[in-house]
């Protein structure tokens, strides 16, 4: 199918399997609009010519009961293959890919948990590859917590950070702040002693068994926490809260409301700029309420939501809220990549984008507004976010060297810009 696809100039790609489809699960071939809308986003956040992109939507199956008793359903009505079966066509999938565009930048996006890690390692190496709900993800959100660490006058190095959710999403944020850390000076195990991962069980600790291999490098010690005042052998994010008087609290757990006023206060009373995240979307599923947190912490919290949230007006002042969306980073992330040709991407063009992102950050160039550039300045923030990339990559050996002065220009070259065609009159 995809030799016989007439295109040769195809520079993006955004492929997903449908079976986690935002908050929604497995939609099977309904998720299709999921690549189709991220590709939107490359072309109106940073440039890409609509023409040089391919949506895919892998149809393996869906275990959606719904849809497989549904005569309407447009997908393979079958259950999901079996993970061997599953594997053998990846694996066939990113060879043609490979071999049909070579240089082609593949974004994996809403795979389920399962496979999500185990495909960015497995074909990280083998093409220029990223996953958006992993590495996006955690590049926005490390922008942001950059951004509010100096809004608050603090440094990176000097948070304690606790997450509600650990899956895939949650860890790959957690791994990307430990790494934050280390660049500002801490060691390993330093930096990781300061994450706290809670599920539905709890606290993540070191004696808990059926854990995820992406899990296991973010446990928290039994004996590191021994001298803890706790309810139950179950530590909950409350217990959490009270002990490890966290400075950043991160929600991915898709579950509403969980940031409670009686949570949200106690870490208010160790921490005079309490920096919260509710990230899970759609709006219906976000942790807490922007307005209730800044009412909580008497308009001390800096704040900012995974979806879009109107500006919350309390005691006469206006506090925006930075929505942490991915179209912050991976648009101007995929245009320095095909501005340079990099051939991969690396941790460090991530981490460069991130940084990037918070340099541009309201808070810190103005000190006033949100955590995060208006969405109208979209389009600049998404040329510095490729020109770090790019530069990251040439400093990474994964580009070819050029100066700077090119490489602006040819971020400008790569930029298109739609338009009306001009037009001649023809004669009556």
């Amino acid at each position: 199918m995809l030799q016989s696809f007439s295109r040769n100039d195809i520079r993006v790609i955004v492929v997903t399997d449908g079976e986690r489809i935002l908050g929604l699960g497995d939609q099977g071939i309904g998720g299709m609009g999921i690549p189709i809308g991220k590709l939107s986003l490359y072309t109106a956040c940073g440039g890409i010519h609509p023409a040089s992109t391919l949506p895919i939507m892998l149809d393996v199956g869906t275990n959606n009961q719904q849809h497989l008793d549904d005569p309407m359903y447009m997908g393979w009505r079958h259950p999901r293959i079996s993970d061997d079966q599953y594997a053998e066509f990846m694996d066939m999938f990113i060879s043609t890919v490979k071999q049909r565009w070579p240089n082609v930048l593949l974004q994996f996006e809403d795979f389920a948990q399962k496979n999500a890690t185990r495909l960015l390692q497995r074909y990280r190496d083998q093409l220029c590859c990223f996953n958006d709900d992993i590495q996006g993800t955690a590049a926005v959100t490390a922008g942001t917590l950059i951004a509010a660490a100096h809004a608050a006058g603090t440094r990176v190095r000097d948070q304690r950070v606790v997450f509600l959710g650990s899956g895939s999403a949650g860890c790959g944020i957690a791994e990307k702040i430990v790494a934050l850390m280390m660049d500002d000076g801490l060691t390993e195990a330093e930096a990781r002693s300061r994450v706290f991962m809670v599920d539905r069980f709890g606290l993540l600790t070191d004696d808990m068994t059926n854990l995820l291999d992406f899990q296991k490098n973010l446990l928290t010690a039994r004996e590191a926490i021994r001298d803890w005042q706790v309810e139950s052998n179950n530590i909950s994010l409350l217990d959490v809260v009270k002990n490890a008087h966290p400075t950043v609290m991160i929600g991915v757990s898709g579950q509403p409301g969980l940031f409670s006023e009686e949570i949200v206060k106690e870490m208010h009373r160790h921490c005079p700029r309490p920096v919260i995240m509710p990230l899970s979307n759609p709006t219906s599923r976000a942790e807490a309420q922007p307005q209730d947190l800044i009412a909580w912490t008497q308009g001390a919290a800096l704040v900012a939501t995974g979806s879009p949230f109107a500006p919350v007006f309390w005691q006469g002042e206006q506090y925006d809220i930075a929505q942490c969306n991915n179209a912050y980073v991976f648009p101007g992330l995929g245009l320095g990549i095909l501005a340079c040709h990099a051939r991969r991407v690396t941790e460090e063009m991530l981490m460069a984008a991130s940084r990037s992102l918070a340099a541009q950050s309201p808070l810190v160039t103005t000190e006033k507004g949100g955590l995060l550039p208006p969405v109208d300045h979209i389009e600049t923030v998404s040329r510095h976010i490729a020109f770090a990339v790019a530069r990251a990559a040439i400093e990474q050996g994964v580009a070819p060297a050029m100066e700077d002065e090119i490489l602006l220009a040819r971020i400008e070259e790569t930029w298109w810009q739609a338009d009306y065609a001009p037009y001649r009159r023809a004669a009556l």
